[in-house]
């Protein structure tokens, strides 16, 4: 099988070949011959265009462009899941993106699960302890977030909500 692009540009070259040996010959006048030229790659051209808009199985795409295709067709994982990993990932390896990113997410968690409300009495000793409103911002924002197993508490309480 030949890609379209190539089957194309085969036949244009060709004709213009054919073109350029008739022209040498003039078995007839120079504007018939240039007029049958026209008419060829007219030929050409629609017969290319019909392939490709009737999505011809013959016509095959490069390597590049099936290599991109097929990396477009695999499932990939949703943003907002890629970003709730990364709040996670650095809220645990950083205090001060705990303070400020990590927690006013799961404040937001929080609020949606308990209709707005934030208090200590729906949230428990725990979730409020690290959920407050009035949370200190951390004296070293350099030093280590939340430990992994913290976070996994966090959620299920907020699951439990």
């Amino acid at each position: 099988m030949i890609s379209e692009r190539r089957r194309v540009v085969t036949a244009l070259v060709g004709v213009t070949i054919l073109l350029v040996v008739v022209l040498g010959i003039r078995p007839v006048a120079t504007p018939t011959i240039v007029a049958g030229y026209v008419l060829v790659v007219a030929a050409i051209a629609i017969g290319s265009l019909t392939r490709v808009a009737g999505g011809d199985r013959d016509i095959r795409v490069s390597a590049f462009e099936q290599a991109l295709a097929e990396r477009d067709a695999r499932p990939t994982r949703p943003s907002e899941l890629i970003r709730v990993e990364r709040e996670l990932t650095l809220g645990m390896s950083n205090a001060g993106h705990l303070h400020h990113r990590l927690i006013p997410m799961l404040r937001d968690v929080a609020r949606a699960r308990t209709d707005g409300t934030l208090t200590q009495a729906r949230l428990g000793d725990e979730l409020w302890q690290l959920l407050r409103p009035d949370r200190p911002e951390p004296v070293d924002r350099h030093a280590p977030g939340a430990s992994a197993r913290e976070l996994q508490r966090v959620v299920s309480l907020l699951e439990g909500l």
